[in-house]
């Protein structure tokens, strides 16, 4: 018994390695957190931790990459689909197109981990109107 508890304690001091996710949101812009509509009328509501398409799909953010203009989740379990796999979102801002302010792809969204996401897929930002797998990007403004 006493070994397993070491053991217990052990592991709760070196973590859990590659399983152990972690979030950088500490400089995520304030223009990519809130409640949004995109150009096809889909509402969504964004924090350092969610991303809510409403009415059923949630991503659970494991990695916002500022730098280069991504978020890496775990798409929850409830899902209508793709539950449990991992996406990456590619997101740009946009200037002189109000009153969109910026735009998302689901670069890839049915990875099987989070490294395979945030690795297989990259939008092409150049071309928004076909950067996303051939398709646009979605342009998302705010709403209250």
């Amino acid at each position: 018994m006493q070994k397993l508890a070491f053991f217990i304690l052990f592991l709760s001091i070196i973590g859990t390695g590659d399983k152990k996710q972690v979030h950088y949101t500490n400089d995520v812009p304030v223009i990519f957190k809130g409640n949004f509509v995109d150009d096809y009328g889909i509402r969504y509501t964004i924090n350092d931790t969610l991303f809510i398409q409403h009415p059923h799909t949630k991503y659970h953010i494991i990695k916002w990459n500022i730098k280069d203009q991504y978020i890496v989740a775990r798409n929850d379990e409830q899902n209508p689909g793709e539950g449990s796999l991992y996406t990456r979102i590619d997101y740009m801002q946009f200037s002189n197109m109000e009153p969109w302010k910026w735009g998302f792809c689901l670069s890839v969204y049915n990875a099987k981990t989070d490294r395979v996401a945030e690795t297989t897929a990259k939008a092409d930002r150049q071309n928004p109107k076909r950067g996303c797998n051939g398709f646009p990007f979605s342009r998302m403004k705010r709403v209250e």
